[in-house]
């Protein structure tokens, strides 16, 4: 009997898979614990250390296991301890991308993928985005969502397991969306049942069931589209999609729980009916106008935060890196392009705390620092993009305890860029130096003794 030949895409994953699990065999272990030396001490031209003052300079950073302990221009080298030279480079804060989906292929339209690929096959592009992503210098993520339900919970224990290279992320698990609106499959027949769309929700019950299913699958956080979508067939991308109510009893269950909702929300009345049901971050927010900009101002303390994701915009449309968008979906992206930098120049000059997104792979995998770029070409200072990016970011996922910033008691997540960032923010996106809970993972920028 002739044995069939697969396809030859299906033969490369597998040929992938099978020297994946081979190179994870044989590595040595520089995922695991040991691979950090009792003590290390970095020396560097500059840090950048995340909190906004100058830069210090020299520096000098003392780690111990996975714990900063000392940082100041100076630091004795003790006996037996692994010194790392960044003679001319700035030292950072590991970044932080508050919107991404690193799970799936990247060449395939996210509606396309529930027919076209696989949850394994979405898995393993996952754990090739992840190391991509943690190379780039991003340390930490929130993934908003898969083609294929809790992919990104098992990616998260993969990560944290020590059995793929990877930044810390937060996982949304199965984002909520409702018939017909940003997150429906709407192309396909009504008689082809996709995974995506049992997960859809409408009405206060359904939502709040559906935030259930998420915890109870491992999501840590809910993210609900309250508008419709730029990459959609459904509603369009300025239309409220979730009534105020709906969208509230996301918030109340999630709540309960002790747990947040990020809303992806680019209408203006949808960005306003997420801030006013408490919403944690307004994603997007393309159409953020005085009114929601005064809502964002008027709260004591920041129960609600926009996350703009400006630089797909350029990725898309200037650069022509799109692979999979439709005309029709970039002609969405056109529309909206002049909203949303004026949204952004709005938020700015208001003085409001912005976090700092992607959404990668909309923005290509590794490319993630491309959105510096962007905002300090709308208008914002360079080190008001780097403390985005990791202060403001950390305080946002609750992680600023240990996140965020180069400080002792914090974990050596530590990230080192060529030159002076603060001249020239493109030195973002020539990451050579990445160190997540001291372990090193790239050192194109060391000299080490």
């Amino acid at each position: 009997m002739t044995t069939p030949r697969l396809p030859r895409a299906r033969n490369s994953l597998l040929r992938w898979l099978a020297t994946g699990l081979f190179a994870l065999a044989t590595a040595p272990a520089v995922l695991a614990a040991d691979a950090r030396p009792a003590v290390t001490v970095i020396r560097a031209a500059r840090l950048i250390d995340g909190r906004g003052g100058p830069p210090l300079a020299p520096a000098a950073v003392r780690i111990e296991g996975e714990r900063i302990v000392a940082v100041g221009t100076s630091l004795p080298l003790p006996a037996g301890a692994r010194l790392i030279e960044l003679p001319e480079a700035t030292l950072l804060p590991g970044f932080i991308d508050l919107h991404t989906h690193l799970t799936g292929r990247s060449d395939v339209h996210w509606e396309d993928a529930l027919t076209k690929t696989t949850p394994p096959e979405e898995a393993l592009w996952g754990a090739h985005w992840a190391e991509v992503t943690l190379l780039a210098g991003f340390t930490s993520v929130r993934d908003m969502g898969t083609n294929w339900p809790y992919v990104d919970v098992a990616l998260r224990n993969a990560i944290e397991a020590g059995a793929v290279r990877g930044p810390r992320m937060l996982v949304a698990g199965a984002y909520v969306s409702s018939t017909g609106g940003a997150g429906d499959a709407a192309q396909f027949s009504t008689y082809v049942q996709v995974p995506l769309v049992h997960n859809l929700a409408d009405g206060p019950a359904e939502i709040t069931k559906a935030v259930r299913t998420n915890f109870k699958n491992g999501a840590d956080f809910i993210k609900i589209l309250a508008t419709g979508a730029v990459l959609s067939k459904g509603i369009p991308p300025g239309a409220q999609q979730y009534s105020d109510e709906e969208i509230r009893a996301a918030v109340i269950e999630a709540r309960r729980w002790g747990r947040d909702v990020a809303a992806h929300a680019h209408g203006t009345e949808g960005i306003k009916a997420a801030i006013r049901a408490g919403v944690h971050t307004v994603d997007h927010g393309s159409g953020l106008d005085d009114e929601a900009v005064a809502l964002l101002t008027a709260q004591t303390v920041p129960a609600t935060y926009y996350v703009p994701t400006l630089a797909l915009l350029e990725s898309n449309l200037d650069d022509g890196d799109s692979k999979t968008v439709p005309p029709e979906e970039l002609e969405r992206m056109k529309s909206l392009r002049v909203m949303a930098e004026g949204a952004f120049r709005r938020a700015l000059a208001a003085g409001l705390p912005i976090g700092f997104a992607t959404d990668a792979p909309v923005l290509p995998h590794g490319r993630n620092a491309r959105e510096f770029r962007t905002r300090v070409r709308l208008g914002e200072a360079p080190m008001a993009a780097l403390v985005s990016a990791t202060r403001i970011n950390a305080e946002i996922i609750h992680r600023a305890d240990r996140l965020g910033t180069v400080e002792a008691g914090k974990l050596a997540d530590l990230v080192a860029v060529p030159g002076d960032p603060l001249a020239d923010i493109t030195a973002t996106e020539r990451v050579g130096f990445v160190m997540k809970g001291g372990i090193v993972y790239r050192d194109e920028l060391a000299r080490r003794r």
